[in-house]
């Protein structure tokens, strides 16, 4: 009988965002594939309540911009796996982007992978641990009315590459830049911009990708847990677009 592939047996994993959308079918991928999960997540009670549905999960409250938050969080015993995928959007061009947006997307876009990988590396050190960064193909073309959100996510690429380089013996170090993925962050998204045109927007969202639909969550998760695993120990420094041919067209 054949080995399942791309098992995480005995691998503690760390996802943060991991309550809900991309990081919550992350949790769910990774505890299929046999790692412990710890579920890092600023909403203590939702990060609980999947946790408990899961076969080896615990809840960890992590505020990914607060320092103290991540040092608190940082003092678990084994780290394998850490999964930076907290993040938040806004929408305008640089006119309509003001400094107190500017600065929140780049504090919780790039600033909390510094504080988050930087307070975690000892123990991905000791392990020869895999990083994952969920980047966006907003870091890699322009896209009308995402300034801030294109620039922190540019960011997220070069801290990848950087990072991979850095320690080249010691960390894996990859990203994965998603298109638009169908998510509570997008629905959040059209409630907030376009309550009154919804099924219009998400038709052009749709139309964006070149295969005509949104990602699902656990298409990204199911890249996740591959660049993870034993079979991906070549990979390194990667960005890994997966977008339904939206960087390609």
């Amino acid at each position: 009988m054949t080995q399942e592939a791309f098992r995480l047996d005995g691998k503690y994993a760390l996802v943060t965002g991991g309550a809900s959308g991309i990081g919550e079918a992350t949790c769910r991928e990774l505890a299929r594939a046999g790692a412990v999960v710890y579920v890092a997540d600023i909403n203590l009670e939702k990060a609980k309540e999947l946790a408990s549905q899961l076969p080896n999960a615990k809840a960890l409250h992590m505020d990914v911009t607060d320092i103290s938050s991540v040092e608190a969080a940082a003092k678990i015993e084994q780290l394998d796996i850490l999964v930076n995928n907290a993040g938040i959007a806004h929408v305008g061009d640089i006119a309509h982007c003001e400094p107190d947006d500017f600065d929140r997307l780049m504090t919780v876009n790039v600033k909390s992978v510094y504080l988050v990988t930087r307070g975690f590396l000892p123990l991905l050190l000791a392990n020869h641990g895999s990083i994952v960064n969920i980047g966006s193909v907003a870091g890699q073309v322009g896209i009308k009315q995402r300034f801030a959100y294109c620039t922190t996510k540019g960011a997220v690429l070069a801290m990848t590459r950087q990072l991979a380089v850095e320690y080249s013996k010691e960390l894996r170090v990859n990203c994965i830049c998603p298109g638009t993925v169908q998510t509570p962050f997008v629905e959040g998204y059209l409630e907030k911009y376009h309550a009154h045109e919804k099924d219009k927007v998400r038709a052009e969202l749709n139309a964006r990708q070149p295969v005509g639909r949104l990602g699902k969550p656990e298409e990204i998760a199911s890249l996740v847990r591959y660049i993870c695993s034993k079979e991906a120990e070549f990979m390194t420094g990667s960005l890994v677009n997966i977008d339904g041919g939206w960087t390609a067209a």
